[in-house]
């Protein structure tokens, strides 16, 4: 069964010059992953800037992707928090309006011990019945989800996957030992798709996906079937243009590549704000050099 396999989109939420959701813009993106055979949209994520978005934007952003998708891939809402009751009030409203999984990242900032993070993810999860997602991204929250807190973790019935952001591999290969048809593993590093794959992941939840959805797809079933050269390909193709979307914090360079494609305002809330020149520059460098521009 699973959630899905292959490449969901992180996507990124347009806005209007005033900070507001441009929804006209965010159902043109959904269509057009749509028409370029995505496999799951990521909405309200941090690549969709969920931080500052209001808890009516938020359910209105995941509701406004629901509605556009109608059912052709899963959508996976991202509904965690630091503070437990609003990470079940997020989650059962993106239940409530369709959403088909959520992506739940650890709490930050507290410092949740092992047994409070159990605790943590068993109240949001009692409350709805749709599959959960893990997210470990140390980076960001200063919690990492080691293997054996995983393990426990998996034992949640609606526990259902992983998002590894580690950048870890030997702590992924350790999660991957974690996998069964029951609990899906994937890339939370565009750069590390094909090493999670080989040691039995199941997708990337992906960034680089709003440039190049096709091919991040492709990429991933490539792999499955067993066309690793042309998975090979891909991935070390794609390379150049990862570490510029990486350039600066996610997702600064990635929405201003989304706009240099036509596809959204280059607009964000503080303390989020316009990359430097010098990411533009090499944005439309690398993005000129893949076949973009």
């Amino acid at each position: 069964m699973g959630i899905f396999t292959g490449a969901g989109v992180a996507l990124v939420t347009p806005m209007n010059a005033d900070g507001t959701v441009n929804f006209e813009q965010l159902r043109a993106l959904v269509d057009w992953h749509l028409e370029q055979g995505i496999d799951a949209i990521i909405a309200c994520g941090t690549t969709g800037e969920a931080s500052t978005l209001k808890d009516e934007e938020h359910i209105a952003v995941i509701e406004a992707v629901v509605k556009q998708v109608a059912g052709r891939i899963p959508v996976i809402g991202g509904t965690g928090s630091n503070d437990t009751q609003h990470g079940i009030h997020l989650s059962m409203e993106a239940e409530r309006v369709g959403a088909d999984a959520l992506l739940v990242v650890t709490p930050y900032y507290n410092k949740a011990t092992n047994k409070s993070l159990v605790k943590h993810y068993e109240a949001i999860c009692e409350k709805v019945s749709i599959p959960v997602i893990l997210y470990s991204v140390a980076s960001r929250t200063g919690l990492n989800l080691t293997p054996a807190m995983v393990a426990e973790l998996k034992k949640i019935p609606n526990v259902q996957g992983i998002k590894e952001a580690s950048g870890n591999i030997s702590q992924i290969v350790e999660i991957c030992q974690l996998a069964d048809d029951n609990f899906q593993v994937y890339s939370g590093n565009d750069d590390q798709v094909l090493p999670l794959l080989s040691v039995g992941g199941s997708g990337v939840i992906s960034t680089i996906a709003n440039l190049l959805p096709a091919e991040t797809s492709k990429m991933v079933h490539d792999y499955l079937a067993g066309d690793l050269q042309a998975a090979q390909k891909t991935q070390l193709a794609q390379l150049p243009l990862i570490h510029a979307i990486f350039t600066e914090v996610n997702p600064v360079p990635v929405k201003a590549a989304v706009s240099l494609l036509g596809k959204c305002d280059c607009h964000y809330r503080l303390p989020l704000d316009a990359p430097e020149d010098s990411t533009l520059a090499l944005l439309k460098k690398e993005m000129t050099a893949y076949g973009l521009l």
